[in-house]
């Protein structure tokens, strides 16, 4: 058994300069070329909120991966699930044959999902269910004779995945020299951020311009031609968790409605109790989307999963016709379902969307102090237990850090030697800011979230000292 207590050394892991010659862990893949080398711990072991590297080191898994161990790591009832089902049965090709547990599965998940959302077509993973939504849409919209419906409005900055439909749809800069020539970019509209404003708006107002801006963007493209608005209801790795004034969901729910607009919810960071409810569309009640696109969470990290959620009238429309042709192989994998059921099973009988919000609010309170604490600390921003904190130079003017001190990597180092693994972003090149997720586990008690703070209290003094040695802040 590791020192549970034992201060991290330097990680194990596969430097650039001792590459195997063939094979090698996933990164070779990532860029080596950066002004900031973050070390990547070789992890042996998990279980709850903790993970152990291969020199017995413990950390907490601040960030839940990418926001995707909802349940925790090592919950033996999922593993015996899995086990249970290879020994049954395998794999049944849905175009062939039905299988039980995804019966089950799209069951439960239209259960918590509530009216609206009866009918679950599974994934592989968000950006598989992100394009089986808009590809849904587009075949509903041919066979109700709208053919000239293509379009998908989405915001900036945003991201909705990595394959060329996902990245097309997302907002981000850096990606456009990349997408050109390969895809047609969506059209943009500023996303509603809270943080940074323009001058003389306040959280509302500037939502409502956002608003304004979807208005202009439908009539410029005519609302004849516009398929979809894709927003997510609490932003992900693209605005750091930005959560638009409620105002913002009644009047785009209203404007796409009016147009004839369907209205999705990438709920794949939010979705399945990570905000408190099972989907974050559940926090606004009246501004319900008509699709919404679960993953991450779903499978939790014991299987890849993501889910398209759809009204029954709209898929039985189409089934009673041309049928929805665009599904892949591991739709409907057995396994997979069987481990999302133990997944659900776990959340449920935990109560982990209460503790959610419980925690979620316990552990905010304790964030928005260290502004008190640390003057790198400019925002605290999320719901539930999917929270982000925005690194200023300064507070009071909501100086982002200078681009060049690569602050979003150098948080990761120091989480790392405060035993802590952090998931940090910088948008479009630093235009968005520096900012680092804090979205741990939905099974963290109160001891745990202090055991974090402590840890995060010494990351933010480890990261000022450095930057300001380097010149990047002044001495306080």
């Amino acid at each position: 058994m590791p020192d549970e207590t034992s201060t991290p050394s330097p990680r194990s892991g596969v430097p650039g300069s001792i590459l195997p010659a063939a094979g090698g862990p996933q990164d070779v893949f990532y860029g080596r070329d950066r002004k900031v080398h973050v070390p990547l711990p070789l992890i042996e072991r998990a279980e709850g909120i903790y993970m152990w590297d291969a020199d017995g080191n413990r950390y907490i898994d601040a960030s839940s991966g990418p926001i995707v161990s909802n349940i925790g790591h090592g919950v033996t009832s999922v593993g015996d699930a899995m086990a249970r089902q290879v020994r049954e049965m395998d794999f049944a090709y849905p175009r062939v044959a039905r299988n039980q547990p995804n019966m089950d599965m799209t069951a439960r998940v239209a259960e918590l999902a509530g009216p609206g959302f009866e009918r679950v077509c599974f994934a592989s993973g968000g950006s598989e269910a992100i394009e089986v939504a808009v590809k849904f849409l587009r075949q509903y919209t041919i066979v109700n004779g709208q053919p000239s419906r293509h379009h998908v409005i989405t915001c900036m900055p945003s991201y909705h995945g990595g394959t060329l439909g996902a990245l097309a749809w997302s907002g981000d800069d850096s990606i456009v020299e990349f997408l050109d020539g390969m895809i047609e970019i969506s059209p943009k509209i500023p996303a509603p951020l809270t943080y940074r404003l323009p001058d003389n708006h306040t959280v509302e107002s500037y939502a409502m311009s956002c608003v304004d801006a979807l208005r202009q963007t439908i009539k410029e493209l005519g609302p004849e031609n516009v398929l979809a608005f894709m927003i997510e209801p609490v932003g992900g790795v693209a605005s750091g968790c930005n959560v638009p004034h409620e105002s913002f969901f009644r009047e785009v729910r209203k404007i796409c409605t009016d147009n004839g607009i369907y209205l999705i919810f990438d709920e794949v960071m939010s979705g399945t109790g990570r905000t408190g409810k099972f989907l974050a569309a559940h926090h606004w009640p009246d501004a319900l989307p008509d699709i919404a696109v679960l993953a991450k969470g779903l499978g939790s990290g014991y299987v890849p999963l993501g889910a398209m959620l759809a009204p029954a009238a709209m898929v039985d429309f189409i089934s009673d016709r041309t049928g929805f042709d665009y599904t892949h192989t591991y739709t409907s994998n057995p396994v997979c379902c069987a481990a999302g059921m133990a997944v659900l099973d776990y959340t449920v009988k935990n109560n982990l969307m209460d503790n959610a919000t419980e925690m979620g609010t316990y552990l905010r309170g304790k964030l928005l102090a260290m502004k008190d604490t640390s003057r790198l600390v400019g925002d605290v921003r999320g719901l539930g237990l999917l929270m982000s904190v925005e690194l200023v130079a300064d507070q009071a003017e909501k100086t982002p850090l200078p681009a060049d001190s690569e602050a979003a990597d150098r948080v990761r180092i120091h989480a790392l030697d405060n035993g802590l693994i952090l998931y940090s972003r910088r948008t479009s090149g630093g235009r968005f800011g520096d900012w680092f997720i804090v979205a741990p586990p939905l099974t963290i008690t109160r001891d745990e979230c202090d055991d974090l703070i402590d840890r995060l209290g010494a990351t933010l003094k480890g990261l000022e000292d450095d930057l300001v040695s380097l010149g990047y802040l002044p001495a306080a």
